[in-house]
Formats: structure tokens, C-alpha cells, sequence
């Protein structure tokens, strides 16, 4: 089944592709949620009209998308979480770091950024420690990031 996605769905495509998927997946998930529209000859046409009015403007959202992730790149983020002392404990963190987190340290620099656009590599962070996070900020621009958690003083 072809459909037209209206969203992004991770895992599946963006916004305006034409993706194949089971029947099943279509009908009973995508187009009920309002995430996807059937693919047929005339809304292949509108979204072919569309794409072509809308590719100028990417241009500048690209742009606007890059120069964040230059700004994000220079960042220095430290995210504090209470961990264990002792020689049992180690760098053991109470709790764990998600990208929900690192969402929350980024708009305290003042880049707001969502955190399902957020992927921290590895999973959710149970230890002290430099790690690295992967923030898509465009389907074309993506940043390596860099961020270290450390002990509650």
C-alpha cells in the first residue's frame, strides 16, 4: 500500500514521502492517527506541486538548521545527577540520563530542541562519564554531540 506521509514517523520516513507499507500497518495505524493519506494519482499530483513551492523555502530552513548546529557544537553541556559513593557504588548514577534530560540542559542554553529529536547513543545513561547524543535538527542536518554527566556536588 503507498501512502503519502503528513508527519514525520521515526522510523518510516518525513513529512510528504511517498512510503510502501503493509495494508494493515496503513490502514488501522497511519491513517487513522491522521499520520499518512492513501497515495492515489491526484494527491500525487497536489504534493508534486507542493514539493516544487516548497523547495525554495528549505533552502533558508536548512541554513537556519546549520547554524544551530554550529551553535550546538560549541557547547560545553554537563548534566549533574546525584550518584553513589564508595567503593561498591563507583560512578553508579540513582536514576538515569534520557534525552529528555540533555532536552532539558539544551534549553537551559538556550536552544530549545525536542527530545524525540534526541537520540542518545547507547541508551538511557547509568553512569558518570563523556558521551555522545545525536540531535536531528532537519531531515538533512544532523549533530554529534558531546556531553558529560557528572556528580551532584
Amino acid at each position: 500500500m503507498e501512502l503519502i506521509l503528513k508527519q514525520d514517523v521515526e522510523n518510516l520516513g518525513f513529512k510528504d514521502d511517498v512510503v510502501t507499507v503493509k495494508n494493515g500497518y496503513g490502514r488501522n495505524f497511519l491513517i487513522p492517527q491522521g499520520q499518512a493519506i492513501m497515495a492515489t494519482i491526484s494527491a500525487k499530483k497536489v504534493l508534486a506541486e507542493t514539493l516544487k513551492q516548497r523547495e525554495y523555502k528549505e533552502k533558508t530552513v536548512i541554513a537556519e538548521a546549520q547554524k544551530t548546529a554550529d551553535a550546538l557544537k560549541q557547547l560545553d553541556i554537563k548534566i549533574t545527577s546525584k550518584a553513589g559513593t564508595g567503593a561498591t557504588a563507583g560512578d553508579k548514577l540513582f536514576g538515569s540520563i534520557t534525552n529528555m534530560d540533555l532536552s532539558h540542559a539544551l534549553k537551559q542554553q538556550g536552544h530549545e530542541v525536542d527530545k524525540k529529536f534526541i537520540s542518545i547513543n547507547g541508551g538511557n545513561i547509568k553512569r558518570l562519564g563523556q558521551y555522545e547524543a545525536v540531535i536531528r535538527l532537519h531531515r538533512a542536518v544532523t549533530v554529534d554531540m558531546i556531553f558529560e554527566v557528572i556528580a551532584d556536588a
